[in-house]
C-alpha cells in the first residue's frame, strides 16, 4: 500500500518513532493524519508542522481510541490506516513487580491493539481495505531479559497481530507488526537500550522509512534492525541454545551467576 492520499490515525504519535512515521507520512502524501497522544502540547506542536489533526488519547481506555477513530471520521471520511503505535517502558523485574504496572502493560501493549482493531476493522472489511500496524519491539520476537512485563506483554502484541493477518488477510487488511529493537526515544534517553542496544540505537527516522517500505510490499515483519531476522531465524532452529545464550545476557544485566 502507497500512503498517498491515505487517511491515518498514529497513537502515540506526539514522539518518538510515533512523531516520525507522522511526518514520514505526511512526506508520502497522506489526506489526513490524526496524531493520537496523552501529551497534547507536543501532539498539537507535531501537527501543526504536518497539517494533521491533534486528539488526546490515553490507549489504555478504549472509549479514547474510539473517539480518536470518530474524530478521524467526522474530520476525513474514514480512517484508512492505524498504527496502533504507543507503548510504555516500565521497569526492569520479573513477577515480583507489582500487578498495577503488569496491568497498565496488558492494557498499551495489548488491549490497545485489540480496541483498535475493534474500532476500524470491520469498516475496512466492508470497503475491501485497510491497513493495520501493530508496534510491538524486536522483544516480541526474542525477549528483553530485563524486564518481564515488556518481554510478556509484547510477545502478545505480536501474537494478536499475527491472528489479525491470519483472519483478515484475505478479505482486504493488510496487516504489519513493526520490531525494532533499541531506538533514540524518550525511552533510550538515559542509557544505552540495555541489551537491546546491543545492535545499536537507530533513529526514529530510520524505523519510520522501514515501516513505509514494509506496507509498500505489503510485509508482515518490519525490522528497523536487520539483526533481528537472523536472531529470530536462530531461535527457531536451536530453541535450546538460544534460550542458553538468552540466560548468559540475562546474568551479565543482572549481575548475577
Amino acid at each position: 500500500m502507497e500512503i498517498k492520499d491515505k487517511v491515518v490515525i498514529v497513537t502515540g504519535g506526539a514522539s518518538g518513532i510515533g512523531s516520525a512515521i507522522v511526518r514520514k507520512f505526511t512526506e508520502q502524501g497522506a489526506r489526513g493524519i490524526v496524531v493520537a497522544d496523552l501529551n497534547m502540547e507536543r501532539a498539537e506542536q507535531v501537527a501543526r508542522d504536518c497539517s494533521a489533526l491533534a486528539v488526546k488519547c490515553d490507549v489504555g481506555r478504549e472509549a479514547d481510541i474510539q473517539a480518536a477513530v470518530e474524530a478521524a471520521r467526522k474530520r476525513f471520511g474514514q480512517v484508512d490506516v492505524f498504527v496502533s503505535n504507543a507503548g510504555i517502558l516500565g521497569r526492569r523485574g520479573g513477577f515480583e513487580l507489582e500487578d498495577a504496572l503488569w496491568e497498565s502493560m496488558w492494557h498499551v501493549h495489548g488491549m490497545a491493539h485489540v480496541w483498535a482493531a475493534r474500532a476500524v476493522i470491520p469498516k475496512m472489511v466492508s470497503r475491501g481495505e485497510g491497513y493495520f500496524v501493530v508496534t510491538a519491539s524486536a522483544a516480541g520476537l526474542l525477549s528483553i531479559v530485563e524486564s518481564a512485563p515488556y518481554a510478556v506483554t509484547k510477545h502478545a502484541a505480536v501474537a494478536f497481530a499475527e491472528w489479525l493477518r491470519i483472519a483478515y488477510g484475505r478479505r482486504g487488511v493488510r496487516v504489519t507488526c513493526l520490531c525494532p529493537q533499541a531506538v533514540d526515544t524518550d525511552m533510550v534517553k538515559s542509557g544505552d537500550g540495555g541489551s537491546a542496544g546491543a545492535d545499536g540505537v537507530i533513529s526514529p527516522e530510520k524505523v519510520a522509512d522501514e515501516l513505509v517500505a514494509t506496507m509498500r510490499d505489503e510485509r508482515f515483519l518490519a525490522l528497523p534492525h536487520p539483526e533481528v531476522q537472523t536472531y529470530f531465524r536462530n531461535k527457531g532452529q536451536d530453541y535450546e541454545r538460544w534460550l542458553g545464550g538468552m540466560q548468559k545476557i540475562y546474568a551479565r544485566s543482572m549481575d548475577v551467576e
